[in-house]
């Protein structure tokens, strides 16, 4: 074998220098959206938005319009993820439910039912940029997840067993929400 060449060498150097200061530039636009977001919207959390929005996969090469797809497909991620975990319980503990509890997650899973379509139209409606409809698309997510957490409270002594999922739910359709508003604002 011979040994590298210096221009190889350089090569390879170039292109892991490269690869580091683009996954800087990544994670920099994901702090100040997520910053700007939480300072014009008290729904969306800093800390909350940045962890959600740095572990999908390839936010570090996303532009502003790419965060917003990508909060968007983590909305609908946990749509499905939290109908899958109502079934769960609705199907092992049916025996032990309390009747009100019972007829609160029945509920929550027709209310989580009905968003996982409405989160893929505005999946549709964002990439045509037709954010009005994709915001009122994914308004009805938001308040599928509040109605849900709702349900609990009615009750005296009731404790919901979806409040994180719930909380994550509206918390990741605020940041997709507040990201279609920093686009339209930068567009006019």
């Amino acid at each position: 074998m011979t040994p590298p060449s210096f221009l190889s060498s350089f090569f390879l150097l170039f292109l892991l220098l490269s690869l580091f200061f683009l996954s800087i530039n990544g994670q920099n636009l994901i702090y100040d959206t997520c910053k700007t977001s939480s300072q014009q919207d008290p729904n969306v959390k800093l800390q909350f938005c940045t962890t959600s929005l740095q572990a999908a996969p390839a936010s570090h090469c996303a532009d502003l319009n790419g965060l917003g797809m990508m909060s968007i497909r983590l909305t609908r991620y946990n749509l499905t993820d939290t109908r899958c975990y109502i079934k769960q319980l609705l199907k092992n503990n049916t025996k032990k439910l309390d009747p009100y509890v019972k007829s609160c997650l029945d509920d929550c899973f027709e209310l989580y039912s009905d968003a996982i379509p409405s989160i893929k139209q505005a999946m549709k409606s964002y990439n045509s940029k037709r954010y009005f409809d994709a915001n009122v698309q994914i308004s009805s997510v938001m308040d599928a997840a509040t109605t849900c957490e709702d349900g609990f409270t009615e009750k005296k002594g009731v404790v919901s067993p979806l409040t994180k999922k719930n909380d994550a739910t509206f918390q990741l359709s605020a940041v997709a929400l507040s990201i279609m508003n920093i686009l339209q604002s930068d567009s006019k």
